[in-house]
């Protein structure tokens, strides 16, 4: 197995021309590296064409949103008022009022 193989790994993040992608699977047997964009868009590389990237480890961006096809709105960001967003997911104890205890 050739060494560069031994250092990819699922999860590292890599960039090309300033695009970040993720790392999402190696096969070995198959000689593929899938690789999932920002965006979501999922690609896969041969080898061969691994090598020819030339791609440069990277930062996984500290807004991971872009691959979810989610807007900032649709997990509250965008609220004016300062409380929190009541939805299915929130941690209850957000709703607690310690002033009146």
């Amino acid at each position: 197995m050739a060494e560069w193989l031994s250092d990819l790994a699922v999860g590292q993040w890599f960039k090309v021309d300033g695009e970040p992608f993720e790392i999402v699977g190696v096969d070995a047997k198959a000689e593929i590296v899938l690789v999932q964009h920002y965006d979501g868009t999922l690609e896969e590389f041969d080898f061969d064409t691994w090598m020819e990237l030339a791609a440069q480890s990277c930062a996984p961006p500290e807004d991971y949103s872009g691959a979810l096809d989610i807007e900032p709105e649709d997990y509250g960001l965008d609220r004016d008022d300062g409380t929190p967003h009541a939805g299915r997911w929130d941690n209850p104890l957000d709703l607690i009022d310690i002033n009146g205890l």
